[in-house]
């Protein structure tokens, strides 16, 4: 350096800033990389993301490897974090331990919510599927819980935006009246619970959301408890089906036991086949043997439809038949002259309806014209009744109208005792 001239020395302290600046360029890139691939790593796997730990137990572990990824309506929403073995004796076999990531915990419910162990594939994988609840509760809650006593409760302003975050139960069954997250509290739900002696509640607002998980549920106290920083993992009811080498073998199994009545039949089935060939070559036996008659019958049964000699010259013989025509061709004379003779007096009949129609019409016409005959009439008589009556009391005609004796009734007093007199 010192032979260079201050020229050349000039131009190579240049240099030498430029591949500092360079390499320190470079260096700042390759950490962004570093940074920005640890980031999506970190992304994907869930690091950054609030989980919840859930553990399920099964009766075995096949098919179930740590880091395998739990499922909810097809979505990968976690992993499974534990496979272990339980204490000798436990009614179940394995322990599941397994974390749901944000915001699909919010999907698991206090009822309906299921862990269910199933195949993957045709090879003996299987997987952990959680299901969506239906009714319940959410079993972790985001929104800030806050314990007041009922006067405290009632005086709050915005009391319609908040929710029991606790069952209020009574009795020894511990048989719940007033049900957790139902509904927004009222003044008459806070009669109700302090009616019930209980002095403090539990209470939530579902609009101050955390970014955190505030509470779990505990189903033995019926209420939501503060997440703590290790609340360990919650249960889920366990549905396992068995895996697939499981249920190879028992079908194995099952055609094994079946295979001896599958050959008994098999040589059932062989002995009905010979036993129906040997049935069709005696068929072709008779079929040839019974040809003669069936053309026979054939013959017959020319002769009785068609021809002379046929079935129905049999039953109606030929004079028979001629006396049959004639009888019908009399019938049918009989009846065209009566159709002639029927409208014959039918004619004459009408004729004589419509003169008595005219007679009635003539008769109606003079009553209406002479409207006091009917009362000249019925003096006419009454005065013939007085002009007999009076030729009856005449002394020359009194003769004349004097009644016979056989007409008289002939009276006869009965003889009374004098007692009954």
């Amino acid at each position: 350096m010192q032979d260079l001239t201050p020229q050349l020395r000039t131009r190579l302290s240049r240099v030498e800033h430029i591949v500092g600046w360079f390499v320190g360029l470079a260096t700042l890139l390759m950490l962004a990389g570093f940074m920005f691939y640890i980031y999506h790593t970190a992304e994907r796997k869930g690091w950054l993301v609030t989980k919840v730990r859930y553990f399920t137990l099964a009766d075995t572990a096949a098919g179930l490897h740590v880091g395998d990824s739990v499922k909810l309506m097809g979505f990968d929403v976690g992993e499974i974090t534990r496979i272990d073995a339980q204490p000798p004796g436990d009614l179940f076999n394995v322990y599941v331990e397994f974390t749901v990531k944000h915001p699909y915990y919010g999907y698991l419910w206090t009822v309906g919510s299921q862990a269910r162990v199933t195949a993957a594939d045709f090879l003996g994988k299987r997987f952990v599927e959680v299901t969506k609840g239906m009714r319940g509760v959410p079993t972790h809650i985001e929104w800030e819980l806050e314990s007041r006593s009922i006067a405290e409760t009632r005086a709050l302003k915005d009391l319609s935006q908040k929710y029991l975050a606790q069952e209020i139960r009574q009795g020894t069954l511990n048989t719940v009246v007033v049900p957790a997250l139902e509904g927004a509290l009222t003044l008459e739900v806070l009669d109700q619970i302090e009616a019930l002696g209980v002095e403090r509640i539990l209470i939530t607002d579902k609009r101050e959301k955390k970014k955190v998980i505030t509470g779990v549920w505990d189903d033995l106290a019926g209420m939501y408890i503060p997440y703590g920083k290790d609340p360990g993992p919650y249960w889920l009811a366990p549905i396992e089906s068995p895996a697939l080498t499981e249920r190879l073998e028992t079908l194995v199994n099952q055609v094994e036991m079946a295979l001896p009545s599958i050959l008994v039949l098999t040589n059932q089935i062989s002995e009905v086949l010979s036993n129906s060939s040997r049935l069709l070559l005696n068929a072709d036996t008779m079929v040839v043997s019974a040809k003669p008659a069936i053309t026979n019958l054939a013959l017959i049964s020319g002769f009785l439809t068609n021809g002379p000699g046929s079935l129905g010259e049999w039953l109606i013989p030929t004079n028979l038949n001629r006396q049959l025509d004639q009888t019908l061709s009399a019938a049918s004379s009989v009846l065209s002259s009566s159709e002639t003779n029927l409208a014959t007096v039918t004619a004459s009949l009408n004729e004589t309806l419509l003169n008595v129609a005219m007679m009635t019409s003539n008769l109606n016409a003079q009553v209406q014209s002479n409207d006091q005959i009917l009362s000249q009439i019925s003096t006419a008589i009454v005065d013939a009744d007085k002009l007999i009556q009076g030729l009856k009391e005449h002394w020359f005609l009194r003769s004349a109208f004097k009644e016979k004796e056989t007409n008289k009734v002939r009276t006869f007093r009965r003889y009374l005792p004098p007692k009954l007199r």
